[in-house]
């Protein structure tokens, strides 16, 4: 166990002394950042509050660093631990660099007085969050997304080893989003600093975290990579979709594909027929597409929104078994639409296709 810098063992946790979720065995690096995924009222925020003793735990230990959660006074957590939860904080008449500046408290005497060294520290937390123009304004007048970073910089300011974190982006607009994620990245591979945290945004989890922990029912559903966590057959599964698609190469969601009879063939690829798979789909008009190469970015999305899509081994040329089956999808429908993929030596056969739909009268373009 004193090999990982956190873990925990045969961990139980709850509230009111009912088990909710037990047997949680995780090992975390030093300087790794790990997310908790899962459905809402899954039990995530339960484990973080847990493991930072906001809640008592019902079973088993944490380990930080090679000592027992339980056995560490609460100023020696305090200046181990930063924590940064949902609950929004109205403190009454404090400016933001007050707020950040209640960090170094772990280190102050019992007065609470700063030294200069604490209050460059201050400064270094704000400007890290960019947040150097909030320091004199009134913490309850600023904006959630402010507010998430001025608690962030009031964690930095702690120099702690390890920074919990519950749903920090939920009220950040994309930019934000990206540049509080960057920030923790900066701070777990520059200062080795450990981050745990919740996210519901799955595609920024996936492009962030080390490690996954996906939390649902009674137990850890999975702990790994994001390689291994992030599967289409994983991910519908821990949150039940059935609604929809979600694709682990893009990490986006897709919404169901259109029903009905499919009376509409797009000659597709290269990319250009995501936004035309898309606007179909709005429109609820069935469709089927190809010929689609399996490596082609149109083919990752037609498979989910499209009825039928004709297929070709990667890199080959257009096979005549193929070809037959894309013309006679395209001779049952009543249109015909490329979407300008570019066509050169291996999907030449594409051209004959426009060919027999112009002879049709069926073709259009887009």
């Amino acid at each position: 166990m004193t090999d990982y810098y956190f873990c925990t063992k045969d961990l139980a946790v709850g509230y009111h002394k009912k088990v909710l979720i037990h047997d949680i065995q995780l090992d975390i690096e030093r300087g790794e950042i790990v997310t908790l995924i899962g459905p809402n009222g899954s039990g995530k925020s339960t484990i973080l509050k847990s493991i930072t003793r906001q809640l008592q735990i019902l079973g088993g230990s944490v380990i930080i660093d090679g000592k027992d959660l339980k056995s560490l006074s609460h100023k020696a957590l305090s200046q181990q631990m930063a924590v940064v939860l949902t609950e929004r904080i109205r403190p009454e008449l404090m400016t933001c660099q007050e707020i950040v500046a209640t960090g170094r408290y772990p280190y102050t005497g019992r007065l609470g007085i700063l030294s200069r060294e604490d209050e460059d520290k201050v400064d270094e937390a704000m400007r890290a969050v960019h947040a150097q123009e909030l320091g004199s304004r009134d913490f309850n007048a600023i904006s959630d997304g402010q507010k998430q970073r001025i608690l962030l910089a009031r964690a930095i300011c702690q120099e702690p080893d390890i920074i919990i974190l519950d749903e920090p982006t939920s009220f950040l607009d994309i930019r934000h989003k990206l540049e509080l994620l960057s920030i923790l990245r900066n701070m777990a591979k520059e200062k080795k600093i450990t981050v745990i945290m919740s996210l519901h945004e799955i595609d920024l989890a996936q492009k962030i975290a080390d490690k996954i922990i996906c939390v649902k029912g009674d137990t850890i559903a999975h702990f790994g990579s994001p390689e291994d966590i992030f599967k289409e057959e994983i991910i519908r599964e821990l949150y039940e979709i059935n609604n929809g698609y979600y694709d682990p190469v893009f990490g986006s969601i897709e919404l169901p594909k259109p029903e009905g009879k499919t009376d509409l063939f797009l000659i597709t690829g290269g990319g250009t027929g995501i936004p035309v798979f898309r606007k179909l789909q709005k429109e609820n008009i069935p469709f089927a597409a190809g010929i689609l190469y399996k490596n082609d970015v149109d083919y990752r999305v037609a498979r989910e929104l499209a009825s039928e899509v004709i297929t070709e081994e990667a890199f080959h040329e257009i096979s005549e078994n193929s070809y037959k089956k894309a013309l006679d999808v395209m001779k049952s429908c009543s249109r015909v639409i490329s979407t300008g993929v570019p066509i050169g030596s291996c999907n030449r056969r594409l051209e004959h296709l426009i060919r027999e739909a112009e002879h049709m009268g069926k073709f259009m373009v887009m």
